[in-house]
């Protein structure tokens, strides 16, 4: 006779060709972010689970607040699942919004192709599988016909490339949700249980144009501006030597990612935008780690005649830490990996961060895991040919299924 967890297994592997078509249609609707319109995906995200009886909620963020942060619209879904009384709330949490696919695509970013085992496309990976992944791990439980307490929540939210506030942060602040526990999207072959924290700085350098062939009438912008980058820079070895204690987390890091100014190649710059990235560990305090930054910035031009720095925080992204409870869905995580996936899956920290850590601000327990390789580069995420092992997909639904069922079931 086989047991409840054999069941959900033998479920998804019937009906893994659907979920395998449910992905494809995911990918084919379009998410870049920026420009970030994402409600057309939402919509169809809800027709889709209401083909399965679901009720849909549709929570979209007020249109001028999603154009003050930079993006065109975003509705997040809740789908509620509840059940007999006496047991947890368990939500599992997976992103639409995606970096734009960018050039040197083999398969179109688009398509959803499967070819020779994977799954092509932008999000392949990160993180539209879990979408599937959760839906069919939901629709196994429920196909299981046994006794569930508790309740269980699908976030499907569309915020995570600018920083989750208006995903999973938004349903959080306007209190539409607090579940006891959190699954979020992530890979199958590690539980990550704690991430860095994400400090991001637009500075702007304000100086004088003036004429190429008499630059001393101006006040370069850009010299200015190569202080600053160099007292930046300067700061890296030091960096190195700070360490986290969190397996699979290392040193912070700082780089600045773009730069624009200047007006021509005969003209001295008058103004120059510095883009910059601070990742913290879980031990730093922001609030510390950002007036550093600040100081070191401001110090780096002081006495500089003519010259003005502005300096705006674009992100301020808080560690996920480990809360109470989050043993307990390690445990179950490891162990049903251990029966579908055949080894022992490590939990431990991770240099990225993610949405999760909006739960665990509220003290909610939040691990990420989902369908995915053993590292990131494996998958190309954010990079062409994005891609997921189809085989990877099947189990992680699995395992998610399981720990489902040790959570709500009876």
């Amino acid at each position: 006779m086989t047991t409840n967890k054999e069941q959900l297994a033998l479920w998804i592997d019937a009906h893994f060709d659907e979920e395998v078509g449910v992905l494809q249609q995911l990918l084919r609707v379009p998410t870049d972010t920026p420009p970030g319109n994402n409600a057309p995906h939402a919509d169809m995200v809800a027709d889709l689970v209401k083909a399965y009886g679901w009720t849909v909620e549709k929570h979209a963020v007020p249109a001028q607040v999603v154009q003050d942060y930079g993006m065109e619209t975003i509705t997040n879904l809740i789908v509620r699942r509840p059940y007999q009384a006496g047991g947890p709330t368990v939500a599992l949490n997976a992103h639409g919004d995606v970096v734009p696919p960018g050039d040197n695509w083999t398969y179109p970013p688009y398509g959803g192709v499967v070819e020779n085992g994977y799954i092509y496309g932008r999000a392949a990976a990160v993180s539209k599988c879990d979408f599937a992944t959760y839906i069919f791990a939901t629709r196994a439980l429920e196909a299981l016909g046994v006794p569930l307490k508790g309740g269980l929540e699908l976030h499907f939210t569309y915020d995570e490339e600018f920083g989750g506030l208006l995903g999973p942060g938004w349903l959080l602040e306007q209190k539409l949700t607090k579940p006891d526990f959190v699954i979020a999207a992530g890979f199958s072959y590690n539980i990550v249980t704690a991430h860095n924290a994400c400090l991001q700085l637009e500075i702007t350098v304000h100086g004088k144009s003036g004429h190429g062939a008499m630059p001393e009438t101006g006040h370069d912008a850009l010299q200015a501006a190569t202080r600053i980058l160099n007292a930046i820079y300067d700061q890296l070895p030091e960096l190195k030597k700070v360490k986290s204690k969190i397996p699979g987390i290392d040193s912070p890091t700082m780089l600045v990612g773009r730069i624009d100014g200047g007006t021509n190649t005969n003209v001295v710059p008058g103004k120059v935008v510095l883009k910059m990235d601070r990742r913290m560990i879980p031990e730093e305090d922001p609030v510390v780690v950002e007036a550093q930054v600040r100081a070191l910035i401001e110090k780096a031009v002081e006495g500089q005649p003519g010259i003005r720095v502005e300096i705006k925080r674009l992100l301020l992204s808080h560690a996920l830490r480990e809360q109470p409870g989050t043993e307990k869905l390690v445990a179950s995580l490891q162990q049903n990996a251990q029966t579908f996936i055949g080894e022992t899956i490590p939990a431990q920290g991770t240099p990225l961060y993610a949405d999760a850590r909006l739960y665990g601000e509220q003290g909610i327990p939040a691990v990420l895991y989902g369908a995915g390789p053993r590292s990131v580069p494996e998958s190309n995420a954010k990079k062409a040919d994005e891609r997921l092992l189809l085989e990877d997909l099947r189990k992680a639904t699995k395992v998610v299924a399981c720990t489902l069922l040790d959570f709500l079931g009876e």
